[in-house]
């Protein structure tokens, strides 16, 4: 029996590591008491009030008497069979004597991008109750690729205000009825409820295609995950819950930093992330010690820049996110432990699964965020390389400038100490005439060529000499 029930768990497991079907969980149905601001539904003696200037798409589904109502200029009633309005005959209607005015409440304030609208389902479309297999933030918003789904009989009103013109989905279901091709959800957007039941400035396309990549396609919310994480954060209070160990991690597609451990993978063509998903759950998930232990996978990009600053492009990856329930100085030990029998796992099989290296990265109540390995230090090591190279580069351009004359470098010239012993005075070569002035154009005096005389008056008379503009060319002699 207990090898049953074992069975059980771990088809659960994998039946919703399988999901990607999103449903959509409010509704403005009339019978919804949460949709009025009474908390009830009107009952006969109430009257019902919807503010004029609102736009709604109501769906009832059973006959109500009422006092009176109030209906909006723009909006529909979507009829069940058999139901309907009535006025009220005065008739005694047990548990409702208030005769009160009842609001129905604001539905603009449903956003698309907000992850607590939605609930995952298996591929079964049973509710996903196993709690085991968990999605990042941005994940928990329907992906490229995903299933919609709309209750059926249920009407509801969504805001899907986006950073992209256009949002892409495999499908969308609502009113009983499937739409997964781009011909079917164009002639439902051309009817008179579509525009009832989406608004904002993005536009929803069915594509009817499934992800091509066996190693998974990435979620695309990135775009959107500042509009995921303000409806999240107005959900908890405007601030993340507060984490137990001293470095928490940061997933990539995730809000709030958590504590436990994140594994990082490259992988080659071969991988294929549903197969290896799957051997997790069964190989390691599904083990007894790990029962209190989440898991997320999934394909990401992360972004990749040059020395750590500049931003160049992103790269896809393999990240697994690990969480457990224990508490104090044991947060994260056992997702610890997980993580470290993936990745012995990963040493022993990586390169058959297609997997070509992991990092590790654990945030535990008793220890800072690590990574295993020399990853750090690589990051540092290659930083230090690649400056030196920049700065290589840097100086072999401008000494290849200045050689092909592009560049003038300025001289640079230090006095040197017998330059100044040297005398200013003493007897220069016979060949030396001094310097011309260009101020003042005046022939300085030289000796007649063939001249001869004495080597004594050589040296004696002939000498450096200045020419002073202010004066008279005549009173230089001496």
């Amino acid at each position: 029996m207990k090898c049953l029930f074992f069975l059980l768990g771990v088809l659960q497991l994998l039946a919703a590591a399988t999901a990607a079907y999103k449903q959509w969980i409010p509704n403005t149905n009339f019978e919804t008491a949460s949709n009025w601001d009474e908390g009830r539904v009107p009952c006969a003696s109430d009257v019902v009030h919807f503010e004029k200037n609102k736009v709604v798409s109501v769906f009832v589904r059973s006959p109500h008497a009422l006092t009176d109502m109030y209906l909006p200029l723009n909006g529909e009633f979507v009829l069940a069979s058999g139901a309907g309005f009535a006025a009220f005959d005065g008739s005694w209607d047990p548990g409702c004597d208030s005769g009160a005015t009842v609001r129905f409440a604001d539905a603009e304030q449903h956003t698309w991008f907000d992850p607590t609208l939605w609930q995952a389902l298996s591929p079964g479309r049973e509710l996903d109750l196993s709690g085991r297999i968990f999605s990042v933030d941005e994940e928990r918003v329907p992906c490229l690729y995903d299933d919609v789904i709309f209750q059926p009989e249920t009407s509801f009103r969504v805001n899907v205000d986006s950073s992209r013109r256009v949002i892409h989905l495999r499908s969308i279901s609502l009113m009983g009825q499937e739409l997964s091709s781009p011909e079917a959800w164009a002639g439902y957007l051309r009817g008179p409820s579509a525009q009832l039941q989406f608004h904002g400035n993005g536009t929803l396309q069915v594509t009817g295609t499934s992800c091509p990549d066996k190693s998974g396609c990435a979620c695309g919310n990135a775009a959107d995950g500042h509009r995921i994480c303000a409806a999240l954060f107005r959900a908890l209070g405007r601030q993340c819950p507060a984490v137990t160990c001293r470095s928490p991690l940061q997933p990539l597609g995730h809000c709030c930093q958590v504590c436990g451990a994140t594994i990082n993978l490259d992988f080659t063509p071969d991988f294929d992330l549903q197969k290896y998903r799957d051997r997790l759950v069964q190989a390691l998930l599904s083990q007894p010690k790990y029962t209190g232990v989440r898991m997320a996978i999934s394909k990401v990009h992360k972004a990749q820049t040059f020395l750590e600053v500049i931003p160049q492009s992103s790269t896809p990856l393999i990240q697994i996110v690990l969480i457990d329930d224990e508490a104090g100085a044991q947060t994260g030990t056992t997702a610890e432990q997980l993580a470290a029998d993936i990745m012995d796992d990963i040493a022993q099989h990586g390169e058959a699964l297609g997997i070509s290296s992991g990092k590790m990265e654990v945030a535990t109540g008793s220890t800072f965020s690590g990574q295993v390995g020399s990853h750090a230090l690589s990051r540092i090591t290659a930083g230090t390389v690649l400056g030196l190279l920049f700065s290589l580069l840097l100086l072999g351009g401008i000494l290849f400038l200045h050689r092909k004359g592009k560049l003038r470098l300025p001289a640079l010239r230090h006095p040197r100490p017998w330059d100044r012993a040297e005398d200013p005075a003493s007897p220069a070569p016979a060949g030396d005439k001094g310097f011309d002035n260009p101020m003042f154009d005046v022939e300085p005096p030289s000796a007649v060529p063939g001249d001869e005389m004495p080597q004594e008056m050589a040296s004696k008379d002939h000498q450096v000499f200045y020419l002073n503009p202010l004066y008279d060319a005549s009173e230089t002699e001496t």
